[in-house]
């Protein structure tokens, strides 16, 4: 709980919003998508989902390869619980379906599925997008596969297995975008990094969750800043934007959302 006030303070210190912003590009970002509204009934569809997925009170075993919970105690969890505690937010959702629409992403890749709230979100924002997302859990994947089911969400491609196995099979082509939300070790998730960077064009994006879920999360963002293929970043706190347009200056933004 101290490390994430301490990162909170630290990062209010250093951020601002649209009026320190001094690129043409992401002042254009921030003001037409991070600070606009969502569409209404695109956010009534997330609710409803959100709403089923918090009353769904069926216990699922859970196989967890990543860093593990800070919450749960045991692997035997509720569906409802898993939402509540490791599912996108409602601002972070929100959000994913802007930035969807603002750019008109057509192909992306997820890593890390959960129980598919934040793919449900992916969907919403461009329900013609292919999308292919990856959930090591067998259990995870087959209650998040029912959410796209029942919300009639067609576009996703649900692929399970430990993603050392899944990853290199689905990298068969260029992502507009690819959201890292498996695995919160640094050595996991600059190896997958590594991995879809060959597939990444450029106007493609990247956005590492919970890059200050922890002090190896936050090394894991320093260095993902660092990589020659990197030019623009930008830090909201909970999500790291990555950016690859070779027409801009290499520049690092701090923005409060």
């Amino acid at each position: 709980m101290w490390f994430k006030i301490k990162s909170f303070l630290a990062f209010l210190i250093k951020s601002t919003n649209q009026h320190g912003v001094h690129s043409p590009f992401i002042f254009s970002l921030v003001t037409q998508c991070f600070y606009s509204k969502t569409n209404p009934q695109k956010k009534e569809l997330v609710n409803r989902i959100r709403h089923w997925l918090y009353h769904n009170n069926k216990a699922i075993q859970i196989q967890d390869f990543g860093k593990g919970s800070k919450v749960f105690k045991s692997n035997r969890r509720k569906v409802s619980a898993i939402a509540k505690v490791a599912g996108i937010s409602r601002k972070k959702s929100l959000l994913l379906i802007r930035l969807i629409e603002y750019f008109s992403f057509n192909t992306i890749l997820e890593i890390g599925t959960s129980v598919g709230l934040g793919t449900s979100c992916m969907s919403i924002g461009n329900p013609k997008a292919l999308i292919t997302t990856l959930e090591g859990c067998k259990n995870t994947a087959h209650e998040a596969t029912l959410v796209f089911k029942k919300f009639n969400l067609n576009n996703i491609k649900c692929v399970v297995g430990e993603f050392n196995g899944t990853l290199p099979k689905v990298l068969t082509h260029s992502f507009d975008l690819i959201y890292f939300d498996g695995n919160h070790q640094k050595k996991e998730t600059l190896n997958y990094f590594n991995q879809c960077l060959p597939f990444f064009h450029n106007n493609s994006v990247a956005i590492f969750d919970d890059i200050n879920w922890s002090k190896e999360m936050q090394e894991t963002w320093s260095e993902i800043k660092n990589f020659p293929e990197v030019t623009i970043t930008i830090d909201t706190y909970f999500w790291g934007i990555v950016f690859f347009r070779k027409e801009q200056v290499k520049q690092h933004f701090v923005i409060r959302l």
